[in-house]
């Protein structure tokens, strides 16, 4: 067993959160029952799990209507979102979503959602005319391509000194990332989240998360033989070797599934590299798990193409706050500007998006009373990419599973945990390839640059220097060790670290900074954070569990103490 999930209880086995109660009370609108209440933050029903949607509740379909007033309104389907419109349902509240990105529940030409990794097309990028894939270059050649503008899957954001990679579309982040379902070690846990308690985290709300994310770990009997893992078998080769702990983490992928790709039987998925730009079969993205059981609820509407652009309270005499949002086509372009109202709007937009949207709301006046917290302590989990050129005599492998199921923790001595990352290009490349999160202490700042009409990040590139540092503590003892070298072909000509990025952007919202214990934004009541914008730049691991495991602790007291 991973040492990452060994401090977080038992192994979940579930596959979505606690269900409905089977005798459902009137639905109210106002005050909770107390049964209702239990239902929606978990109650005695912490590990139970829905094995079918439920059959008496049809989801809300309507898109929001311009001069519509809504109980809960939740800006992003991501984790944070996600829960947050979940819980609020099961406890009796109509809640509205609004997503930039698209629904993706429609195939393309080819009869799939989701474009291939290695054959980026019009719904692989947002927004953008030519791909700027994480590895730009491979064997001398650059690897990037002209696309058509649309609303595709994947942001590179850039700002100053760091571009950021974010999902768009109805499930977040859980659309692009490769799922490693990792719970940090608890002893580390104070240094992520200082104010938060540890015992109730560990004891309740990421059992609670770990289960409605469907965690689950990969049969290590089927892992040791099977082809597509010979690249991580490498990789533990190499680590060991070199002294290092290989550990085991899980992931949100159907192993089943996986197993059944490698016997043929399935459509493939994860083994034809199917991760940057979405999984089309075996992943469970939050679109399978917290997002179904919500619709099902019948209490959940979802906007996708819904950008919020302003959040003020509403006039004098009207309760709640006026929200614009804009709706987009495919080519970004607006096609419609709604308003509505809202008793509550709660900020799940991940966390440069909540981050962007809440400084450009203080500093220009529509959110006047936020603190000077707002902005703040952002950072990028410390990510810092390389590869290295390992001998003939160690493949890697020419079939590569996209879901990567270990890692390297050399996180006490060399402050880096190094994920034993695929590199599925189809051929044999003698390479391994690791994607790392450091202790990086550098934090960053959102402003609002008027003259530009945006807001800006004062990120700075060299402050990836602690990050290549942290991580050449554990890849110079392996090449010592093994006689390798870091490839220089994969970010650009005679360029061995990919330190121009992040896939875990974290803060510009800090939990008891910005906001108050629990996501309660300073200044206005009704008002919240949900997402990752809370978590002060890093969390040791990937922090997507975190993330939702923080969220369900959030909406749980929020339910209780504000409904």
């Amino acid at each position: 067993m991973s040492e990452f999930t060994s401090q977080a209880g038992p192994k979940p086995r579930q596959t979505g959160p606690e269900p409905l109660p089977t005798d459902p009370e009137p639905r109210p609108t106002g005050r909770l029952s107390r049964r209702l209440f239990l239902a929606g933050t978990g109650g005695a029903l912490t590990t139970a799990a829905l094995a079918t949607p439920l059959a008496h509740a049809e989801p809300r379909r309507a898109a929001l209507a311009n001069g519509e007033r809504v109980p809960a309104l939740v800006i992003g389907t991501g984790y944070g979102g996600s829960v947050t419109a979940l819980r609020l349902a099961l406890a009796g509240v109509d809640v509205h979503m609004v997503e930039m990105g698209m629904a993706w529940d429609t195939p393309g030409p080819d009869g799939n959602i989701f474009a291939n990794t290695t054959k980026p097309d019009y719904r692989s990028f947002w927004l953008r005319t030519r791909t700027k894939q994480p590895l730009s270059n491979f064997l001398g050649f650059p690897l990037d391509k002209d696309v058509p503008r649309h609303t595709g899957i994947l942001d590179a954001e850039d700002f100053s000194g760091i571009t950021v990679y974010q999902g768009r579309g109805v499930g977040g982040g859980s659309l692009v990332n490769g799922g490693m379902a990792v719970t940090p070690r608890r002893e580390r846990f104070s240094a992520v989240l200082p104010s938060v308690d540890a015992e109730e985290m560990y004891g309740t709300y990421y059992p609670r998360a770990n289960a409605g994310l469907g965690v689950t770990e990969v049969d290590p009997r089927w892992w040791e033989s099977a082809e597509c893992y010979q690249y991580a078998r490498v990789g533990r080769k190499h680590a060991e070797r070199s002294g290092f702990p290989f550990v085991f983490v899980p992931n949100v992928y159907d192993w089943e599934y996986m197993k059944q790709e490698l016997a043929g039987s399935v459509p493939k998925s994860a083994l034809v590299g199917e991760v940057l730009y979405g999984n089309n079969h075996g992943k469970k993205s939050l679109q399978k798990t917290y997002l179904a059981q919500a619709k099902a609820t019948g209490r959940v509407a979802i906007s996708p193409l819904h950008r919020v652009t302003s959040v003020t309270p509403a006039p004098a005499g009207t309760p709640g706050y006026t929200v614009l949002v804009e709706q987009l086509d495919t080519t970004g372009a607006v096609t419609a500007t709604k308003s509505v109202t809202a008793d509550r709007v709660f900020f799940a937009a991940g966390s440069v998006g909540t981050s962007k949207l809440l400084t450009r709301l203080k500093a220009t006046g529509a959110l006047p009373r936020l603190n000077d917290e707002i902005g703040k302590g952002w950072g990028d989990n410390g990510n810092v990419m390389c590869g290295r050129a390992n001998h003939m005599w160690d493949a890697t492998g020419k079939l590569q599973a996209s879901m990567p199921t270990a890692g390297i923790d050399n996180w006490e001595a060399g402050g880096a945990f190094a994920e034993v990352a695929p590199l599925p290009t189809g051929i044999e490349t003698y390479a391994s390839f690791y994607l790392s999160i450091t202790k990086n202490p550098h934090r960053a700042q959102f402003s609002w640059n008027a003259a530009a009409g945006r807001v800006d990040l004062d990120w700075q590139t060299a402050w990836k220097q602690p990050s290549i540092d942290a991580a050449k503590t554990i890849f110079d003892k392996i090449n010592k060790k093994e006689g390798t070298i870091y490839r220089t072909d994969l970010f650009g000509l005679y360029k061995i670290w990919g330190d121009h990025l992040t896939y875990h952007p974290l803060g510009g919202a800090i939990l008891n900074k910005a906001t108050d214990n629990y996501g309660r934004l300073h200044g206005h009541p009704g008002l919240y954070v949900m997402d990752g914008a809370l978590i002060p730049g890093n969390t040791s691991v990937n922090p997507f569990v975190t993330i939702t495991a923080l969220a369900e602790r959030n909406i749980e007291r929020i339910i209780a103490d504000d409904l």
